[in-house]
């Protein structure tokens, strides 16, 4: 199974990755955990300074997510602001703070009016003309209405000690059974966005939000900040969600009754609008005309969200932690299976899909997604898929260089590494194949080894079967198995090539070249070694892995293979050293074959016509030897005496040529056929 199979390369990859490289590739998977389950809201250590690295991405994807899904409602009529902006302090020739005169007679008319509460986004932290008229109009207000509080221990960069002193001093005295005072605190990040409901400060008075409407289910939220945008109406044009008057309308008595249904029974808000005070930017700075938002309007917007119940539901610290878990798995399983393009597209879009689509489903369906580590989790997906990648590739070249040797024991190298490119070129099946194959043996090695010691048996041997491979690899042939001291090889499997015969055919006569070799180069002390005789066949043969489960062997099985063993076999008793079929021998391409007539090889019925390489044997009696066997192929008995004579006469031109004098032997006992049988 696909599973079953990833357990186990992943079990081999722990096993064969090594200490080093295993405690990198843990390190780098903890650290693609870490960034994909860390909530980049929370800093690591004190201080913006020791943020995640991706905290900026985060915030830059969250706004995104916060603005698209925003929801478009229409002007809110529970909520008013009143504000007064850099006009109003013109003309009134303050300032700031507001003319404490103007906001006095405001209170008074908005207090007829009917508000439900009023809140006022104002600190009261330095002396004016007219405190004692706004303390006057605050003791007689029926509305309830929460003076903006700050403490000098969190807005050090806009109170000092003495402004502190001041506004508690006043507060003191305009604190009535309706009027109390409220924190104005609000909170930004590390980017001054605000994005988050404040966390309280102990021994602040509550949140302005929760005390214009108080809320048990908003008492300890700290989540995102509800935002939203305007519907936009039939003509393109977009009313403001908050709407909001001049203070310099609501404080004139003739304009008051023409007001008075946009403050009854509406929470107001009052504060000012100041070109670079009090501005913030929110996640939906990118989307609106204006890029910041006073800070009256967020507290308008929180109230709004506490009003609605919309107390969105921030992802569970163990789901945003199994999320990323699957995260590193899902990189890690894809890395590992090592898919094909074709299923690893697919693979890719799916995960892409759900890296990016869960955030935004979240959002859209009204989760708290400000947490969310959504470029963690990209940023730990790749950091997984790489470290298990490079792991395994590491291991796969270590592996692959191992196999290539061992391969290469084999195999020529050219064709070890096509195999290791394209292994459905190895077959895991048998299948029929013309091959050419090779046996040899080295006379007198079983007798030698019962005379010297055991380990320059091992010392002897190994040399000589390593002399021997190494031809065969020259060659281009596939070394099969070894039998003791013989050698067991073909060409035409695993890969076939055109000059597949005769690279075979050349084998053959260096391997029996290495043999001779070998025998010159004996240590002292080791007694002479006979030579190497060869066989060489061309056939059909089932090629591929036999065995069982637990062990199998590329081997090639058939008649071609025996008949290959016999014409090795057939050299002691021919006399000769290297004895190779017709079909072998015509496919080879070479001139240099000398032949050595038909014989009925041990086991066989059928006689097969020998051939002998023999390049240093002249050309002109070589085709002597030709014509002498095809007249004895004949049934003219006076041409076959004469051949006779002239095979004498050959064996009498080459006296140390044993092989020739072994052909005339048999050419005098001919059996029926016509062909010398064996054994």
């Amino acid at each position: 199974m696909p599973t079953r199979g990833l357990l186990r390369r992943g079990a081999r990859l722990v096993r064969d990755t090594g200490r080093w490289r295993l405690v990198a590739t843990c390190a780098l998977l903890l650290l693609a955990l870490f960034l994909a389950g860390w909530d980049w809201n929370r800093p690591l250590g004190s201080g913006a300074a020791r943020e995640i690295p991706t905290a900026d991405a985060e915030r830059g994807l969250y706004d995104w997510r916060a603005a698209t899904f925003a929801p478009r409602v229409a002007q809110d009529q529970r909520i008013l602001m009143v504000v007064y902006d850099d006009q109003t302090l013109i003309a009134t020739r303050k300032r700031s703070p507001l003319d404490r005169g103007l906001l006095a007679r405001a209170l008074r008319n908005m207090d007829a009016m009917g508000a439900k509460s009023i809140g006022i986004d104002i600190l009261f932290d330095q002396p004016q003309d007219e405190d004692g008229e706004l303390l006057s109009a605050l003791r007689s207000m029926h509305t309830p209405v929460w003076l903006g509080y700050a403490n000098l221990g969190d807005n050090q960069e806009q109170i000092i000690f003495e402004q502190q002193q001041f506004l508690d001093r006043f507060v003191r005295a305009a604190r009535t059974a309706k009027v109390r005072p409220a924190s104005i605190r609000l909170e930004t990040d590390a980017d001054n966005v605000a994005r988050s409901w404040p966390v309280p400060t102990p021994g602040q008075p509550p949140l302005l939000t929760l005390a214009m409407q108080p809320s048990p289910s908003f008492r300890d939220y700290r989540g995102a900040i509800r935002f939203r945008l305007p519907v936009r109406q039939a003509d393109g044009s977009e009313e403001p969600v908050i709407p909001s008057l001049q203070i310099d309308t609501l404080a004139d008595p003739a304009m008051a009754p023409a007001l008075a249904a946009m403050v009854r029974g509406r929470h107001v808000l009052i504060g000012g609008d100041i070109v670079d005070i009090d501005q913030f930017e929110t996640p939906l700075s990118g989307r609106q005309a204006r890029s910041t938002m006073i800070g009256l309007e967020v507290h308008a917007t929180m109230l709004a969200q506490l009003l609605d119940g919309a107390r969105l539901v921030a992802v569970p610290e163990g789901w945003r932690w199994l999320a990323a878990l699957l995260v590193i798995c899902a990189a890690g399983l894809t890395s590992l299976a090592e898919l094909r393009w074709f299923a690893l597209v697919p693979a890719l879009g799916v995960q892409a899909g759900a890296i990016a689509g869960v955030p935004l489903w979240l959002q859209a369906r009204g989760w708290d997604t400000k947490g969310l580590p959504a470029v963690g989790w990209v940023l730990g997906w790749v950091l997984a898929f790489t470290a298990i990648g490079v792991a395994a590739r590491a291991v796969t070249s270590q592996q692959r260089r191992f196999a290539q040797a061992a391969l290469g024991k084999y195999l020529p190298r050219d064709i070890a590494a096509q195999i290791l490119a394209e292994p459905e070129k190895l077959a895991l099946h048998g299948e029929k194949r013309q091959i050419f194959t090779l046996f040899t043996d080295l006379e007198g090695f079983t007798k030698l080894s019962h005379a010297i010691a055991p380990e320059m048996v091992a010392q002897l041997l190994n040399r000589y079967l390593d002399m021997l491979s190494d031809v065969v690899l020259a060659h281009g042939g596939t070394i099969d198995k070894f039998v003791g001291d013989a050698v067991v090889a073909f060409w035409g499997a695993p890969i076939a090539r055109p000059d597949d015969g005769r690279n075979a055919a050349l084998a053959a006569y260096a391997m029996w070249q290495a043999g001779e070799a070998f025998r010159r180069d004996l240590p002292p002390g080791v007694p002479p070694i006979g030579r190497t005789r060869v066989g060489l066949h061309h056939g059909e043969a089932i090629v591929g892995n036999f065995g069982g489960e637990g062990r199998i062997q590329y081997t090639a099985l058939g008649d071609s293979m025996n008949t290959a063993s016999r014409l090795e076999a057939a050299n002691k008793a021919l006399e000769t050293t290297v004895l190779v079929s017709r079909d072998a021998m015509l496919l080879s391409g070479l001139d240099w074959w000398r032949p050595m007539g038909r014989v009925r090889l041990r086991g066989r019925s059928t006689p097969v016509d020998l051939f002998e390489p023999a390049p240093e044997f002249p050309v002109e009696d070589r085709a002597a030897l030709a014509e002498i066997l095809a007249a004895f192929d004949g049934e003219d008995a006076v041409a076959q005496s004469a051949a006779r004579e002239r095979l004498k006469a050959m064996v009498n031109h080459h006296p140390d040529d044993a092989a020739i004098a072994n052909l005339l032997y048999r050419y005098e006992y001919v059996g029926e056929g016509g062909s010398y049988g064996l054994g």
